[in-house]
């Protein structure tokens, strides 16, 4: 099999996110390089940090083309955390366009009293694909970490591979569509339940 590309644009905890594929069985590899995204069988795109920035670094490094061209080319795809919000066309963090791979935008949760934000911590998914190969061995709702202040809202709800609630609101944690993968929640964070889950995405690239 080929390798896993995780793609470095300086906004994202690749140490974490590397050491979980790695015990997923897989040694991935860090890169930066349009023609190594082209070669590569699978892509990782994390993220931490703000929108404005992912998308501008992302630009100024030559990677939007390489990473649509990859998703066009049908290779298993994940985003993570902010790797899943730049997919989207715009958000209320920023003035950037995003990629506009998924058509929607991210947004801030609405205060509430007694509600926290940043959305912090442990808290369950509810699957709306459940036979996704992502979540394969999982139980039905579980405990996975989030640390997010923004959401996305795709436009077509039927990409939306799973949500979790936050206060009243209920909100996308998942999209997925065709091999195009990405998820709000840091598996890298989420113990054996976030394990299981880049095992699946590993598996899915083998």
């Amino acid at each position: 099999m080929g390798f896993i590309a995780v793609i470095d644009y300086d906004m994202g905890n690749l140490h974490s996110a590397c050491k979980g594929l790695e015990k997923a069985g897989i040694t991935p590899k860090i890169t930066d390089s349009p023609d190594e995204i082209a070669q590569a069988a699978g892509i990782v795109l994390p993220g931490v940090g703000s929108f404005d920035p992912a998308v501008q670094h992302l630009r100024s490094r030559h990677l939007v083309d390489p990473i649509k061209q990859a998703i066009a080319d049908k290779k298993p795809f994940l985003g993570i955390c902010l790797g899943l919000q730049i997919l989207f066309d715009a958000s209320e963090e920023g003035k950037e366009p995003g990629l506009g791979i998924i058509p929607g935008k991210v947004r801030r949760f609405r205060s509430e009293p007694n509600l926290t934000i940043p959305h912090m911590g442990w808290n369950q998914l509810d699957f709306t694909q459940p036979d996704l190969s992502l979540w394969q061995g999982l139980p039905t709702n579980p405990y996975v970490y989030f640390v997010h202040s923004y959401y996305v809202d795709p436009i077509d709800k039927n990409v939306t591979a799973a949500t979790v609630t936050h206060g009243t609101q209920t909100i996308t944690a998942a999209i997925a569509f065709d091999n195009l993968m990405a998820v709000q929640f840091h598996p890298e964070k989420s113990s054996d339940y976030g394990l299981k889950i880049l095992s699946n995405f590993v598996r899915l690239v083998k």
